[in-house]
């Protein structure tokens, strides 16, 4: 049985429910193309970076950091979604750096010598977007305090609404379906900044999938967005198209990455 997980905007509750439908769709669409083996439902039980690495994956999404420092021939890019939340522009997005509303900061240099809260290390939006908007501030390889690691963008907003953190750099589509469907979460915070733009979160496949295997999923991908009964879907999840990018179209997260360490700013811990 092949493996599909499709689980980086799957929270609040009505988007699971819009991804859930998604899939079903797209399973529908690759069984009529010849595909077998196909799940009945996407993989709940695998974190999401666990999916990445499993020999029998179809389908699932990963960050565009991860992917373009350590995935690279290890999965094949199926393409990239594009929504429609402030922050996005065609397959590109960006973060928003929030702090307190209570926070008088004016600028990212008076963040410094705060407490940052970061999704996770290897997060393009959380935590490479971030550390590339603060690196040129840092001195002598520092400009925060401390940094905590949270988990999840909603987790960070938490900790920056409830005192725990300074600031926090938040996925502009997470931003976006929060304001949509938990927007009481969003009233403690607000933005200071936005990160410079990258690649968007791209839908992946095993390294090892064949060239009809990519159509296929590509095909099920676009007949899912021009799919007229699956309209509510894409509106739940912001969902406008897909587009298919190559490696060279994400190299640039890693030369942000790179820039910051090149300058001193090697460990967004400090």
């Amino acid at each position: 049985m092949s493996l599909a997980s499709m689980a980086m905007y799957v929270t609040p509750p009505p988007l699971a429910a819009a991804t859930a439908d998604l899939w079903a769709f797209l399973r529908g669409e690759l069984a009529a193309a010849g595909v077998v083996d196909l799940p009945e439902a996407l993989d709940t039980d695998l974190a999401h970076d666990e999916a990445w690495f499993q020999p029998n994956l179809l389908l699932s999404q990963t960050c565009g950091y991860p992917y373009v420092k350590t995935l690279r021939g290890r999965v094949q890019l199926v393409a990239t979604p594009v929504y429609c939340h402030p922050g996005c522009d065609g397959p590109f997005m960006r973060s928003f750096i929030i702090l307190s509303s209570k926070n008088a900061a004016g600028s990212l240099a008076d963040l410094r010598g705060g407490i940052a809260a970061i999704n996770s290390r290897d997060s393009n939006s959380g935590c490479n977007l971030f550390r590339a908007s603060v690196a040129p501030l840092a001195k002598d390889g520092r400009f925060f305090a401390s940094v905590i690691e949270t988990g999840s963008h909603g987790a960070s907003i938490d900790a920056v609404s409830e005192g725990r953190a300074d600031c926090a750099a938040i996925d502009c589509i997470t931003f976006g379906n929060i304001q949509r469907f938990d927007p009481e979460r969003l009233c403690g915070v607000r933005i200071l900044a936005e990160t410079v733009s990258g690649p968007g979160l791209p839908f992946i496949t095993a390294a090892d999938a064949s060239g009809e295997r990519l159509t296929q999923l590509r095909q099920a991908l676009a007949a899912a967005i021009a799919e007229p009964a699956l309209a509510a879907v894409r509106d739940t999840l912001g969902l406008i198209r897909f587009e298919v990018l190559s490696d060279d179209d994400y190299e640039p997260l890693l030369r942000l990455a790179e820039e910051a360490i090149a300058g001193g700013y090697d460990e967004f811990g400090a």
